[in-house]
């Protein structure tokens, strides 16, 4: 093994052991923290998930803490009661079969244990992000989850079966098997969510131990996020269209839904206007907080922060839909609501509302007057970084905080009463993360193109880098998404390539989220233009303002921005060095038809997405000629591509065509296929992916 390689698997070995944080709960009493955490064990080849408690005095300062962690790794789901009375678990046990447990916990004793498996009322519960759920009644009797709903059982037309058994009553066994109907298709929701077709809402009953499937909803409807409402009587949640057909849901808010209230005995009403795309609802004692914007269109965009009152027919609106910028209390610049949820509880006592959201390079965090009138920054300012808002309890509230350069570190404040929340202050939480990068500067860089008539054209990125004199190579790295973005935040690709001594240029191009919505907008019918040239501006001003080495300029990029790796090799062949390309579009023509996101190609490329009527022949062609493939014959950089064989959303065969182009025209490629979906976030193929990606680099970039 050469030095090189040695000195890229031990700056991987430093980073691995870095936890991150997944979560944090408050107490009732907001003096005690459960925190939760993730660290890469590579032994076993997955993350260990962890436990980490804090007990507080009344200034909010450490006065005990956990001794070791607790071992979580096979919880799928944890809620603390109202009360902290109990703890309720969703365990799931792999040895040769797969089981699914509810367990609850007193502080003492293990209370209640259900087998979910054997129970056979459901299928597996739901632990994802978009559906998952795991809620208490406020008197602590009842919990509500997410599982997939119960499928009917099928057989072939033809099967030989026992005698029937007559000593069985009639209509004591469960409904006859349906024949013929085994291999009827069934779709389900896609890159991440794969065997999830139709969800259910379950409630259990503690003290009887009776679980019931709650009906009400239309068929075609799959609800998740669900919570009591405060009599619990009914729950709240939102449900997702199935008709005509599911798109891919993971990472996309411009899916048709529904904010719903379903009674226990299956009463239903509509809280969400038509036409909406709707998530995160949030109960109250006063009514239902939720994030909502039009249906259709880009994958992600701002949202508007509505709300609905017990007693109204009417949604209000407490934040709108930002265009451009909002000036907020103190004449500070605010861009709108880009946040994929709200936190689980994100109402203070007196009902104010807290959140967070990205804000063009940070995460940034705030407190709102349930009128919208009011809204105020309360981050932590410390240093530059990004504060996530991760639970609030009457005036105490929890967060992390981290920067490009600092790993996550948890932090508590007390809020301040009305009208004065900006003189919020911060406390540490646990030991201060040691960073393990050299000195290094981070910088904000604000770009603007000249002479330009477009309607946008100004974006931002990040630049990262050891503090050196020294002339350093460069990587380019734009977001996927496209409508996504880069925050200053601790990420494990930006930190490894700064131990090796790497700057890096974290690129929020135009169409970027965080910074209103006409900069959004303005990337459809424009992807491939806009967002590459970008890209190159970006690198020549990085080139002329910081010590880069010209001659060693690598391109990084997954998804869209493997498009846009793909778009800046093929036509700027002389600029970039060497290229690795994480499950890159390739070509939108053709990924139309294999991807669980059709509406994607559509939409980027300019048009509305259909599927009814004739095909067009001018949509296709507007689709290839926006894609890479158009320039891939103009390629000369090294290109090593990372493809993962489950997924959905990008199918591998878009890298693979990509490569064998690459390769007729003498260009060296090289291509690694891993088990794995589009994130390519499992611990083996995360591993692989980092060190060979900066193993690539290092081998092709001039010595």
């Amino acid at each position: 093994m050469t030095t090189q390689l040695e000195n890229i698997i031990n700056a991987y070995r430093r980073l691995a052991k870095i936890p991150s944080i997944v979560g944090g709960k408050l107490n009732s009493k907001g003096d005690r923290i459960y925190s939760k955490w993730s660290v890469r064990n590579l032994d076993k080849g997955k993350s260990t998930k962890y436990l980490l408690e804090y007990v507080l005095d009344n200034k909010l300062k450490v006065i005990s803490e956990s001794t070791f962690g607790t071992d979580v790794s096979n919880e799928l789901l944890s809620a603390v009661s109202p009360r902290d009375t109990y703890r309720a678990v969703i365990r799931e046990e792999k040895d040769k079969d797969k089981k699914q447990y509810l367990e609850v916990w007193s502080k003492s004793n293990l209370v209640h244990c259900v087998d979910l498996t054997a129970l056979d009322i459901h299928g597996d519960v739901y632990a994802d992000s978009e559906f998952g759920s795991l809620k208490w009644s406020q008197d602590e009797t009842a919990i509500v989850y997410i599982a997939e709903r119960k499928a009917p059982k099928y057989e072939p037309f033809i099967k030989r079966k026992a005698e029937k058994d007559t000593t069985k009553p009639e209509g004591s066994g469960e409904s006859a098997p349906k024949k013929g109907e085994e291999f009827v298709y069934r779709q389900d929701w896609g890159e991440q969510l794969v065997g999830k077709y139709l969800s259910a809402i379950v409630v259990c009953q503690l003290q009887t131990e009776k679980f019931t499937v709650l009906e009400g909803l239309p068929e075609s409807w799959c609800p998740g996020q669900v919570s009591f409402t405060p009599d619990g009587k009914s729950v709240v949640g939102v449900a997702w269209e199935t008709e005509p057909r599911r798109l891919g849901l993971m990472f996309c808010t411009n899916r048709h839904g529904h904010i719903f209230n379903l009674s226990l005995d299956g009463k239903l009403s509509v809280l969400s206007r038509e036409g909406q795309s709707v998530r995160s609802p949030r109960v109250s004692a006063s009514g239902v907080t939720w994030l909502q914007r039009p249906t259709g269109g880009p994958h992600h965009a701002c949202h508007a922060l509505v709300f609905k009152g017990n007693d109204s027919e009417e949604v209000s609106t407490i934040i709108d839909i930002v265009d451009t910028e909002l000036k907020i209390w103190n004449n500070v610049s605010f861009h709108g609501l880009f946040n994929l949820s709200l936190p689980g509880q994100c109402f203070t006592t007196d009902g104010r509302i807290v959140f967070s959201t990205p804000q063009k390079n940070e995460i940034r965090s705030y407190v709102a007057d349930v009128d919208g009138k009011r809204i105020v920054d309360i981050s932590y300012n410390g240093s530059p970084g990004s504060t996530s808002v991760l639970d609030v309890k009457g005036d105490v509230i929890l967060a992390a905080f981290s920067n490009m350069t600092t790993p996550g570190q948890l932090y508590v404040a007390r809020l301040p009463a009305a009208g004065s929340e900006a003189e919020i202050s911060w406390q540490p939480v646990g030991t201060r993360p040691e960073s393990p990068l050299p000195p290094s500067i981070v910088r904000y860089l604000n770009l603007e193109h000249d002479n330009s008539t477009d309607s946008v054209k100004s974006f931002t990125a990040l630049y990262l880098a050891p503090d050196s004199e020294t002339k350093l190579p460069l990587v380019v790295w734009p977001h996927g998404g496209p409508h996504g973005n880069f925050v200053n935040a601790f990420m494990i690709d930006a930190a490894l390539f700064n131990l090796l001594g790497f700057a890096v240029l974290p690129i929020n191009y135009r169409g970027s989220t965080g910074a209103g919505q006409a900069t959004l907008n303005c990337l459809p019918k424009h992807v491939g233009d806009y967002d590459v040239k970008d890209c190159k501006y970006a690198t020549d001003e990085t080139v002329r303002r910081f010590p880069i080495d010209t001659e060693k300029i690598c391109l990084y990029g997954g998804s869209h921005g493997g498009f846009l790796v793909g778009h800046l090799s093929g036509q700027y062949p002389n600029v970039y060095s060497v290229v690795v390309s994480r499950n890159p579009v390739i070509d939108v023509a053709s990924m139309f038809n294999s991807t669980d996101i059709a509406d994607w190609c559509a939409v980027e490329a300019g048009f509305e997405f259909k599927e009814n009527g004739p095909l067009s022949e001018e949509e296709l062609l507007a689709m290839r000629r926006c894609s890479p493939l158009a320039h891939v014959h103009r390629v000369k950089a090294p290109t090593a591509l990372m493809l993962g064989s489950g997924d959905k959303r990008v199918p591998h065969f878009q890298g693979l065509d990509y490569a064998r182009r690459l390769k007729a025209n003498g260009v060296p490629t090289r291509v690694y296929m891993y088990d794995d979906n589009h994130s390519l976030s499992s611990l083996p193929a995360e591993m692989d992916n980092l060190i060979n990606g900066a193993h690539w680099f290092l081998q092709h970039l001039p010595s």
